[in-house]
């Protein structure tokens, strides 16, 4: 038998190789590999003794000849191959170990440049491992390290790697080099400031951890990140205590962070179900907690808090009289952190970059037999701008409610409606199959949580468009004063004409944000 050896990743690859010498298995390799084994004594065949052609092109040519793949794709069992390779003195090459350039490690570095990108693409590598692969019936190939031992134990017992766990490992091939060129593509195509929709869209993510299970228990799950601009994402939050997190306290979660990080100031914001229960900015953290808490002191059971200062012993003790599955903020002080974990089962996330938006990458909503994909909503109003369009005029105050409030209802699920007084969400209604709906319910949980007279002085928020103007007159009853909405029906005029009759100030803003 005849192994091929060329890593960039050595790990593991003397222990390897000492293996296969044992089993009497001779080695093939190539450059760095074939040094770094002879090193720790192992005797080595270098590929040009077999090509009878040296490397060149600075090692960018080295494997990529017909003796090699010759020998890698010859079917054993087909007469007419065997004879042509004899014809052709080209030996098989039964076994194939071979990892790529790390082009991934590379364009992650903060300062790589273009030509270090590309010189950082395998060719070579990528050609061995698909021929091998095609070849599965006859010959093993082996990207992943940790399959060493799988081949080693099957070669000892059986003096063969079995064709099930050469198809297993074929499909490793394919698999990983279907992710080495989405790497290469993406990144390109970003060099290249290209913003249109590929043709053929190939993405790639990275396994993160496999899931307890899904959206519901019998359902399995697992979480996955991509590759590059994950900074100020749950993938890199690091978790100080309590049990793992689930599928859906990861999805709530990343609902909660990416509304906090509409906030500069002191924010708390309270998420159950993927949708705010309360939001709270203030002079400090403690003040904005408190905001966000007593929004909705019911729904905030169970759910999670996200802080964008950090959480200290005050903070700490206030989430330890309720009950609540997660913690993130970009910091806790000792203090802080000793009192959380008096809690078993609390999750606690440390997330230093919390507050870093993300605008590469994709948003992608899962259809049967299909993939909607969409830029990412980064933006709060049209052109960074919005309308008055009623006769009143905001005050100050109320116009930093609306923007508040504006900020809170781009993530609430649609149809949504969100109220808020001094920089406080005040009532929330989500996910109505009407607006009217969604409105009505906003206003009855401040009136349940905080009484009716929270609402005289309050704004209210539409993520799009009023149809009617009965949730202005529902508004007007209640003591609104302001209303900040996308605009944009053919009944505009009857909703602005309700507005300046309630005397109410409202504000358009060209861009409307609906959360399916």
């Amino acid at each position: 038998m005849r192994a091929l050896i060329s890593v960039s990743d050595k790990k593991g690859i003397v222990d390897l190789a000492k293996e296969l010498r044992d089993l009497s298995i001779e080695i093939l390799s190539t450059g760095g590999t074939a040094k770094k084994l002879r090193e720790n004594g192992i005797d080595v065949t270098d590929v040009s003794e077999i090509t009878g052609f040296p490397e060149c092109l600075n090692g960018r040519v080295k494997t990529l000849h017909p003796k090699i793949h010759g020998g890698l794709l010859a079917l054993r069992d087909n007469e007419d191959h065997m004879r042509e390779i004899s014809k052709l003195d080209i030996e098989p090459i039964d076994l194939v170990i071979v990892n790529l350039y790390p082009f991934k490690e590379t364009i992650k570095k903060s300062n790589v440049t273009f030509e270090e990108a590309i010189e950082n693409i395998d060719i070579g590598g990528p050609t061995m491992l698909r021929s091998a692969a095609k070849n599965y019936t006859s010959v093993s190939v082996v990207i992943d390290p940790k399959d060493y031992s799988l081949i080693i134990e099957e070669l000892k017992k059986e003096k063969k790697v079995s064709k099930k766990t050469n198809l297993y490992l074929a499909s490793k091939v394919f698999q990983y080099t279907a992710h080495y060129d989405a790497l290469i593509f993406d990144y390109l195509k970003n060099q290249n400031e290209d913003t249109t929709y590929p043709q053929y869209l190939t993405l790639t993510y990275e396994k993160v951890q496999d899931m307890r299970y899904g959206e519901n228990p019998h359902q399995e799950g697992s979480f996955y990140k991509e590759i590059l601009g994950t900074e100020g994402s749950l993938v890199e939050g690091i978790q100080l205590h309590g049990k793992e997190m689930s599928f859906n306290n990861i999805n709530d979660t990343n609902g909660a962070l990416e509304l906090i990080k509409e906030f500069s100031e002191p924010t708390v914001v309270g998420c159950k179900h993927a949708n705010p229960c309360g939001v709270g900015s203030g002079n400090n953290i403690i003040e904005a907690f408190d905001k966000a808490y007593l929004a909705d002191p019911v729904s905030i059971f169970g759910g999670i808090i996200i802080a964008n200062r950090e959480i200290n012993e005050e903070v700490a003790k206030k989430i330890n009289k309720i009950f609540i599955e997660i913690v993130v903020a970009p910091s806790y002080n000792e203090d802080a952190l000793n009192i959380l974990k008096e809690k078993k089962n609390i999750r606690i996330i440390e997330l230093k970059e919390l507050g870093k938006k993300n605008k590469k990458g994709y948003d992608l909503k899962k259809v049967t037999g299909g993939l909607l994909i969409q830029d990412k909503d980064d933006k709060l109003f049209k052109e960074e701008n919005y309308e008055i369009v009623t006769e009143r005029k905001p005050t100050e105050e109320e116009l930093e409610d609306l923007i508040f409030a504006w900020k809170t209802v781009k993530y609430v699920k649609s149809n949504g409606i969100a109220l808020a007084k001094n920089k406080q969400s005040i009532g929330i209604g989500p996910g109505q199959v009407n607006r009217i709906w969604a409105c009505k319910q906003a206003i009855e949980h401040a009136e349940e949580h905080l009484g009716k007279e929270i609402l005289i002085g309050s704004v209210m928020a539409s993520d799009a468009f009023f149809p009617f103007d009965d949730s202005i007159k529902e508004a007007k009853e209640a003591g609104v004063k302001a209303i900040i909405q996308p605009g944009g029906s053919i009944r505009d005029d009857e909703v602005i004409r309700a507005c300046n009759e309630a005397n109410i100030a409202m504000i358009f803003t060209g861009m409307r944000h609906f959360k399916h």
